[in-house]
């Protein structure tokens, strides 16, 4: 079967996937409202396309946090990607790479920092969940930084995980021939089988429910990396990010994984921008599958957008292949929606090549 988009790759992963292993991919919390809202949302946002425009060059590049990368669409933090396929980690940064794009690499990733720096070139971030040992903490981003990576992304949405029913029915652990590598020599790098989620209990054991702003100041008091705010959703929480000096915001709802409910990451993210007013980027993840997404982002007011789900399941059909052949599609449906409203540019992307379902009624002209 040809691939023609990214959605066809969850069906192929379903298949060759142990139901475990997908279902931990592919489910969201409780109800898994926000799941679906996530891509739903999107459909509520119809483009204004301008014409007549000489639309015979195009440029997607654009730079994050002073990096150049070819366009606008990088890879999100996911967790155990050896559980998809055996080259895991190492697959995505190769594809990241070749593309010309951002990876950020999971603190629960299958493969080490060192290990994903030695696959060879590319920016790469690494996102970070505090534990109740700070030493570990201290340890894993002076890693990181001696790895090569040029931000930390801190997830903040993670007090305690959120209520997946699928892991807790199939009692989720990582399989026995896997680690957490980050963790692999402090011994925290395994994970026990229990009566529910074995995710769930290795968070309530070992990851910082106190975690508060005032952490973000002890996190720079350690690293000279840029720091990104994961896990934003309101114009208060921005506002307070940017007063503790971060260098950016991930608008994100953490896949829907954590509190069911909240609303898609596409809907809060103007109310997001314009509480930032320019001062930091801002960027998305969740819920996007095509070109036409990344553009309603970006006319959003999004500087750039991270894929996850999407990146697993081609990794898990294709291994490298596939997770190139993602961010390839994505970016040629970019590219064509781009052309098709009038953009050359980037910076060309604006509001007014959009119209939300939450948008006053526009006034039609008087003929």
């Amino acid at each position: 079967m040809e691939i023609t988009n990214v959605m066809e790759y969850e069906e192929i992963a379903k298949q060759k996937l142990p139901k475990m292993v997908f279902d931990y991919y592919a489910s969201g919390a409780e109800d898994q409202w926000t799941l679906k809202e996530n891509r739903n949302a999107f459909s509520r946002i119809l483009f204004r396309p301008r014409i007549l425009i000489d639309v015979s060059k195009i440029d997607t590049s654009t730079t994050v946090l002073g990096f150049n990368i070819s366009m606008p669409i990088m890879i999100a933090p996911t967790a155990m990607q050896k559980m998809a396929h055996p080259e895991g980690e190492y697959a995505t940064a190769r594809a990241a790479s070749a593309a010309g794009t951002i990876m950020t690499l999971s603190s629960w990733a299958t493969s080490s920092v060192e290990e994903v720096a030695s696959t060879g070139p590319g920016i790469r971030f690494f996102q970070l969940y505090v534990y109740k040992d700070r030493n570990i903490v201290v340890q894993l981003v002076k890693r990181a930084e001696r790895a090569g990576f040029k931000a930390i992304a801190l997830t903040v949405d993670t007090p305690r995980l959120g209520r997946r029913e699928a892991d807790i029915k199939n009692r989720f652990t990582l399989p026995p021939f896997l680690t957490l590598k980050n963790f692999e020599g402090l011994n925290l790098g395994k994970m026990d089988k229990t009566d529910d989620s074995g995710l769930a209990s290795y968070v309530a054991g070992q990851v910082d429910r106190s975690l508060s702003w005032k952490d973000v100041k002890w996190l720079q008091k350690i690293t000279k990396l840029p720091i990104l705010v994961k896990g934003v959703l309101t114009a208060e929480d921005t506002r307070i990010a940017i007063e503790c000096g971060v260098a950016g915001i991930i608008v994100s709802n953490h896949g829907a994984r954590q509190l069911d409910y909240v609303p898609a990451t596409i809907t809060a993210l103007e109310e997001v921008v314009r509480a930032a007013q320019g001062r930091v980027p801002v960027f998305l993840d969740g819920g996007v599958r095509r070109g036409t997404d990344v553009f309603k982002a970006l006319a959003l007011g999004a500087s750039g957008i991270f894929i996850g789900r999407p990146v697993l399941f081609s990794l898990a059909a294709e291994g490298e292949a596939g997770v190139k052949k993602v961010l390839q599609m994505l970016r040629d449906e970019f590219e064509l929606t781009m052309a098709l409203s009038g953009c050359r540019s980037l910076k060309e992307i604006t509001r007014d090549h959009i119209v939300t379902d939450w948008d006053a009624p526009r006034i039609a002209p008087r003929l």
